[in-house]
């Protein structure tokens, strides 16, 4: 099947939804009209495009009839229009392409990230800081909220590990990217001798798990541990026992939260951690079964792999997937992020469309 079949079918699919949508079997039954609702939804962009295309091909059919017809400034303006038509046209391609690309289902999902400071110690914990301070605003410019769970601060202002959840439309869709180990190169501002120190910190981000992601918990399979939340150099902060720590007995995972002063609060959110991470593992498994175990060098890469470093004497910043660099690095750590999270997503685009197309 070629592609303006299959924009055919879509749109014909569309259509018949439309008229499925408004049978009284299907009004009554909420859970139907929801799936045929969601499917329409997903199918409106792309056939409203096809829709565009249509006309733009019969506007440029017309534009070469009235070329082939006319003379002298008519026909000059008819190839000018013809021109212009080609164009659009391409860019309408283009556009379809890429919003037939499979879809992430993870996608809409708020961001669970979590950073620990890698090699480098103090260097290291206040590196980390700095992503998290980066992070933060980042998503404060696309009007994100983020909802600390559990970090551990040092005393000089670093943090050796946070884990905090971003919650807004295309969280995940975009923070994805940042998964990987981040590197800086620095001098420390305790170094006497001015010897510039390469320091990393490690980012974790997986979608929020909710209802809709199948992971079951048992009670039997967890011990949950309550203690005091602790802030700067382990000081207790709280005067209940209102921190959960919660163990995977059978996979070792262990997830903190003391964020909340509710013991049962703090409980979900690290229960919500927990299930994400679980969430995870049994995605890589999935994937190890089906000889994909090497995943897509932009899209998620080895978390063991340096994705970016991040050079300070020289004020420039790498990421080494794309082989981008970009200066201005305190307006990058300000979280001016985008060029980067752009250029990734347009890549791994360009490399699916190619997987796309090569299968045909």
């Amino acid at each position: 099947m070629d592609l303006k079949q299959k924009l055919a079918g879509l749109a014909q699919r569309y259509e018949e939804l439309k008229e499925l949508m408004v049978q009284p079997d299907v009004l009554a039954d909420v859970s139907l009209l929801q799936r045929y609702g969601r499917e329409q939804a997903e199918l409106a962009p792309v056939v409203q495009k096809y829709t565009e295309l249509t006309e733009t091909e019969q506007q440029l059919k017309e534009a070469q009839e009235l070329y082939e017809l006319e003379e002298g400034e008519m026909r000059d303006l008819a190839f000018e229009e013809m021109e212009q038509l080609k164009k659009r046209k391409e860019k309408l391609l283009e556009e379809i392409q890429i919003a037939l690309l499979p879809k992430d289902i993870m996608d809409d999902k708020n961001a669970i990230v979590t950073i620990q400071g890698g090699a480098g110690g103090e260097e290291a914990a206040l590196f980390a800081a700095d992503l998290f301070r980066m992070y933060s605003r980042y998503a404060d410019s696309r009007r994100w909220k983020i909802e600390v769970m559990d970090i551990n601060e040092t005393e000089q202002g670093g943090i050796r590990d946070v884990t905090f959840t971003v919650k807004g439309k295309g969280a995940y869709s975009r923070l994805k990217y940042e998964g990987g180990t981040h590197r800086v190169q620095r001098v420390p501002t305790t170094e006497a001798k001015g010897r510039i120190h390469t320091s990393t910190a490690k980012v974790i981000v997986l979608p929020e798990a909710d209802d809709d992601i199948e992971i079951e918990i048992k009670d039997n399979d967890i011990r949950v541990d309550v203690y005091r939340s602790s802030g700067h150099g382990g000081q207790s902060v709280n005067t209940t026992d209102s921190a959960v720590r919660i163990t995977h007995l059978p996979t070792g995972l262990v997830v903190t939260c003391q964020d909340e002063k509710s013991q049962l609060k703090n409980k979900q959110k690290a229960l919500s951690v927990l299930k994400a991470r679980l969430w995870d593992m049994e995605q890589a498994r999935r994937q190890e079964e089906q000889g994909k175990a090497r995943r897509s060098q932009v899209q998620t890469g080895d978390r063991s792999e340096k994705i970016r470093t991040y050079n300070f004497p020289q004020d420039r910043v790498t990421d080494h997937r794309i082989g981008l660099s970009k200066h201005n690095l305190p307006g990058i750590l300000n979280g001016n992020i985008d060029e980067f999270i752009d250029n990734l997503i347009t890549v791994e685009q360009a490399e699916k469309l190619q997987s796309m197309f090569a299968e045909v």
